[in-house]
């Protein structure tokens, strides 16, 4: 594999664009393959989603915090479960690009790959990549379910954050803090299957990605 570092600088100069031919032509012109493309997606995602997990346990406890209120400053309780809602959203707005990113290249990658099957004369030769192409193919597929999956437990823990932080801002009261620890269980068990979730996405990601190294 190439420099990770010079592949990183070059991609933190220009952008993750669009997709399209010319951009990941213009990246091959370069040295930087399609495939190389993708697992550096697939470290990024993994990464963010290492993150993601984070950001959703901070944010329980946060939410756990704000249960046990005893007085004092209701507005500033709010404002940190405001501030760690908001971390969260972007969380997970960043873990759907990733994972788009990912889709994106490996269409443009299977469908070079196909391609280039019917350029070969040696019939041993395209067997042997016909059958890496499948293998890869069903090990990828394998990778985006779970991480299609994991990031599906979101939008639940995020659906009752923003309700809870909604009520809270326009009602800082004893009412509002029993609202909120009547949704604590809830939030705990939601927060634990996506934590659950998130891992076996990440355990996916590091299998693909060493897969991907030996071939």
């Amino acid at each position: 594999m190439k420099s990770t570092v010079h592949f990183a600088l070059f991609l933190s100069m220009i952008g993750l664009t669009a997709c399209s031919s010319m951009y990941y032509s213009g990246l091959e012109k370069i040295g930087i393959p399609k495939r190389e493309v993708m697992m550096h997606r697939v470290e990024k995602a993994r990464d963010t989603q290492e993150e993601t997990k984070q950001q959703f346990k901070s944010a329980l406890e946060q939410f756990t915090a704000a249960t046990n209120f005893k007085g004092g400053d209701l507005e500033a309780t709010y404002n940190k479960l405001d501030g760690e809602y908001q971390a969260s959203v972007k969380k997970a707005e960043e873990v759907n690009k990733r994972i788009s990113d990912i889709e994106d290249v490996s269409s443009a990658l299977f469908s070079e790959w196909e391609t280039e099957l019917g350029q070969y004369s040696n019939a041993a030769l395209r067997q042997s990549s016909l059958q890496k192409l499948t293998a890869t193919k069903a090990h990828y597929q394998q990778l985006i379910t779970a991480m299609r999956k994991a990031e599906a437990k979101i939008e639940p823990v995020l659906s009752v954050f923003r309700d809870q932080v909604l009520y809270l801002k326009h009602n800082l009261n004893a009412q509002a803090i029993a609202s909120l620890k009547g949704q604590l269980n809830t939030v705990k068990s939601d927060v634990s299957v996506l934590v659950q979730a998130m891992e076996k996405s990440i355990n996916e990601a590091d299998a693909f990605i060493k897969t991907m190294e030996k071939q």
